[in-house]
């Protein structure tokens, strides 16, 4: 499809119900789209904002993927192998205080970040991160480096075949 991104995020819930519900609650994001199994099972959602898509669904084991689990953080004594970024136009300590109010856990709480957003991280009831942004700034990318000391670069350095 034209219209559809080149990316688009999938988290896994043991309950995706109460996690589609918690969402739309804490960070204003739209349910759009859910499927639901004969068993009452939630096979496949989709949650929008700002116009940007995720997928949130039920944990599973599954051929189609062959046979990975994809499971809840909940499953992994809470660790994670990703975050999904938000990008929020406006307002984010308000966003970040009515997160706080769903019950989000801050694990950082709205900062200025030296390439010229404000951000915050949350994690939601099954522990999944959460990193929102707004923009501030257009920082240089010179500015960036002299700053923090770090080497930035806009592709990949070229190879060493030695």
């Amino acid at each position: 499809m034209a219209d559809e991104p080149a990316f688009k995020p999938s988290a896994f819930y043991r309950d995706p119900l109460a996690a589609l519900r918690w969402l739309e609650r804490a960070f204003s994001f739209e349910t759009t789209t859910l499927v639901t199994e004969p068993s009452g099972r939630i096979g496949y959602s989709e949650m929008t904002f700002r116009g940007a898509t995720v997928s949130i669904n039920s944990e599973f084991t599954g051929d189609i993927i062959g046979g990975v689990r994809m499971v809840s953080p909940l499953e992994l004594d809470g660790r994670c192998t990703q975050f999904i970024r938000v990008r929020l136009d406006d307002g984010i300590d308000a966003h970040c205080e009515q997160a706080r109010a769903a019950g989000a856990r801050i694990t950082q709480e709205p900062r200025d970040e030296f390439y010229g957003e404000r951000t915050y991280r949350a994690l939601d009831p099954e522990g999944h991160v959460w990193n929102f942004a707004q923009p501030l700034a257009q920082i240089s990318i010179e500015d960036q480096e002299a700053a923090t000391g770090l080497t930035i670069r806009t592709s990949l350095p070229e190879a060493d075949h030695g």
